[in-house]
């Protein structure tokens, strides 16, 4: 079996790859070793974040810091085992973190979130997909007022920088916004600009079928087994060997698999998440997402029910799954929402591939002609999987880029 292009790893961001280049005439193969969008992008909090300038950094301020060296909180948890193989990256990280960089990387971030709705919304049209993407934006919600105007006075540096609007809200304001959120809240903040997504696996499948549609080709295989083959590259898959000109690495924090045994060492480390659903009591109804700032965890209305997400576990991406922090938020959400029973038979984690500027990698190999990554998204992948396929579609194919490559190039590091 010849294509023009294999893409390994069919999450949102691989699919959207995937799409894009068969929406311009190359003969696509999308691989993965389950089917498509079953790892990372099935489980998330659904939005799409074209608020999310500022990607999320480490914090600096020395009380955060102290609630995270306890290991007692529910936006972080980390494994002990795991901090001498991950301390280099998050010394990396935290370096990236601070003010100035911060800025400086949000100004390079910017130009992928400026497109993202747009993007996300011409491939939702074309897949006929529109009824799951909800134009009601998110809300964050303080207990505390100064922090409440922290968080204010940053929304206002970022409608100035970036013209991202957003609503402040006085507990007047939640209540009719959101009726059944019981707890004593100090306001909230409305950035309306975000969309969010009812059923993130289904958003990824109806860009499969689009991609289907147009002749592309899905199969299960093996990326472990990609070698170069002249003039371009071989895969083992379902259906036998394939031969591709192009192999497009989008395997998010499974990138390693490949990277390595081709000589590339990518500054990649993992933060893990859970999810859970829950049934609402009664006539119960959470209408925008909403995260309750000071405890560190997210709501979010799914098809599926009120799906409550933690924040991030630092710890090897393949050790046993320990969701301590969906046991710490539980209780602490139902004193903020009515939430019923338990709807999952076990909490879903999820593991979101990070590089220690933030950044993703888009671009191509710098040492292997026709091979390209598109890795890295962190807590992005679902914002930006349509305007990244565009952009590597288009930098493969030739054509002029809808933003500026060079910030998100491999050979940056």
């Amino acid at each position: 079996m010849k294509v023009d292009v294999v893409v390994l790893g069919a999450g949102i961001v691989g699919t959207s790859i995937a799409l894009h280049l068969q929406k311009r005439g190359r003969s696509t193969l999308l691989i993965d070793r389950r089917a498509p969008g079953e790892e990372t992008s099935f489980g998330n909090a659904g939005l799409i974040q074209r608020e999310g300038v500022y990607p999320y950094g480490f914090p600096h301020d020395f009380g955060a810091l102290l609630r995270y060296a306890l290991n007692h909180t529910i936006d972080a948890h980390y494994h002990l085992s795991a901090l001498p193989r991950l301390a280099p990256f998050l010394f990396r990280y935290w370096m990236h973190s601070r003010p100035n960089q911060h800025e400086a990387i949000a100004r390079l971030y910017a130009p992928l979130i400026e497109h993202c709705l747009t993007e996300h919304m011409v491939l939702a049209e074309e897949a006929d997909a529109t009824a799951l993407i909800r134009h009601k934006g998110w809300i964050k919600v303080f207990r505390s007022e100064a922090i409440m105007r922290a968080e204010v006075k940053d929304a206002e540096e970022v409608n100035r920088d970036f013209g991202v609007n957003f609503e402040v809200l006085d507990p007047k304001r939640i209540a009719e916004m959101e009726p059944y959120i019981t707890a004593s809240l100090v306001g909230g903040l409305h950035w309306t600009d975000p969309a969010s997504v009812s059923d993130p696996h289904a958003l990824t499948m109806a860009y499969v079928g689009l991609f289907e549609r147009l002749g592309g080709q899905v199969a299960m295989g093996d990326a472990r087994t990609l070698e170069e083959a002249s003039p371009g590259w071989r895969v083992r898959t379902e259906h036998g060997v394939v031969e591709a000109g192009t192999a497009v690495v989008a395997l998010g924090a499974w990138a390693d698999i490949v990277s390595k045994p081709l000589g590339y060492h990518l500054p990649l480390a993992v933060k893990r998440g859970y999810h859970m659903h829950y049934r609402p009591e009664g006539h119960a109804v959470l209408n925008h997402p909403t995260l309750d700032f000071e405890r560190g965890y997210f709501l979010a209305p799914m098809s599926r029910g009120i799906r409550l997400t933690t924040g991030a576990e630092f710890a090897n991406r393949d050790d046993p799954k320990t969701p301590v922090q969906l046991a710490r938020a539980e209780p602490v959400a139902r004193s903020l929402f009515p939430l019923g029973e338990r709807l999952d038979p076990e909490p879903w984690m999820g593991v979101r591939p990070c590089t220690p500027d933030m950044m993703p990698i888009i671009g191509p190999a710098p040492r292997h002609k026709n091979l390209w990554f598109g890795i890295g998204h962190a807590h992005h992948g679902l914002t930006l999987g349509p305007v990244t396929g565009r952009l590597l579609a288009e930098m493969i194919t030739g054509e002029r880029t809808i933003v500026d490559p060079r910030p998100y190039r491999l050979d940056r590091f």
